[in-house]
């Protein structure tokens, strides 16, 4: 497994200025989460140049602005903003052979789901988020780009919250170049056994995002990370590890300490 870090965690105004950190702090990768707004030909070329001129290669891309999360919204306009956003990104992942990530929904849950969690897809959502989920694979169809689906906890979203019911969507699209992406952190909050259900993901698990139980780094909160890591060195897993967490305080001591921690689990 490789180390990754998530870009809004790291000091520095251009990617370059993140990546050159991460190299000195012991990491292999950056996941790229870039304001739509911000997002143009320059930053484009930077990215895409950012491994020969730093050796930190860009593992995940993602573009967020308030329309993320909004593919499946009965809001045309809105709807239809999302989708683009998302397309340019599988896009960028198509040219640089990175993954990106979406969700039925994205956003804070209000009323909060206290009573009714994990609310399931009637046929029409299926069907149509099928649709868009093949629509989106077919831009990185040929490529060593991917699009996953990433289980969220319920107070960000109604739907596909466990990590088997993402599968089913998987195992329905039926494509190479799909796969999940699951988060520790989103996992910690909905699976009653987190390293069952990274063992029942196996091979079909793409990418990881770590984070723990409170979304500090691994290590501050109550997360059994032997356990996890344990889980993916079973299921043969060999990519990227990417923190997306707080980094409680500086990141030039956080970050570190942390890729050590997490090159010790790793190797063990």
């Amino acid at each position: 497994m490789l180390l990754a870090c998530s870009s809004p965690m790291i000091p520095g105004d251009t990617l370059t200025d993140k990546a050159i950190l991460l190299a000195q702090w012991g990491y292999d990768a950056i996941a790229v989460f870039h304001p739509l707004q911000d997002w143009n030909s320059d930053v484009r070329r930077e990215l895409t140049a950012l491994t020969s001129r730093t050796g930190v290669r860009p593992v995940e891309f993602v573009l967020t602005d308030a329309v993320y999360g909004q593919a499946m919204t009965a809001d045309d306009d809105l709807r239809e903003r999302c989708r683009a956003m998302y397309r340019e990104a599988a896009a960028v992942c198509a040219e640089i052979g990175a993954v990106t990530e979406i969700e039925y929904e994205y956003g804070p849950q209000d009323p909060l789901p206290l009573f009714e969690p994990h609310q399931p897809l009637d046929d029409q959502q299926r069907s149509a988020f099928l649709d868009f989920y093949r629509e989106l694979l077919e831009i990185v169809s040929g490529s060593e780009g991917r699009v996953l689906l990433e289980p969220l906890n319920r107070y960000e979203s109604r739907y596909l919250n466990l990590v088997d019911d993402n599968l089913v969507i998987i195992d329905a699209v039926d494509h190479p170049q799909a796969g999940l992406l699951p988060d520790v952190f989103h996992m910690s909050i909905e699976e009653s056994d987190l390293p069952a259900a990274l063992r029942r993901a196996g091979d079909r698990i793409a990418h990881v995002h770590l984070g723990d139980s409170n979304r500090l780094l691994p290590g501050h909160g109550h997360l059994d990370w032997p356990e996890i890591f344990a889980a993916l060195r079973e299921v043969g897993y060999d990519r990227y590890v990417n923190l997306e967490c707080s980094t409680e305080g500086d990141p030039a001591t956080t970050l570190p300490a942390t890729a050590e921690r997490l090159r010790a689990l790793i190797e063990s």
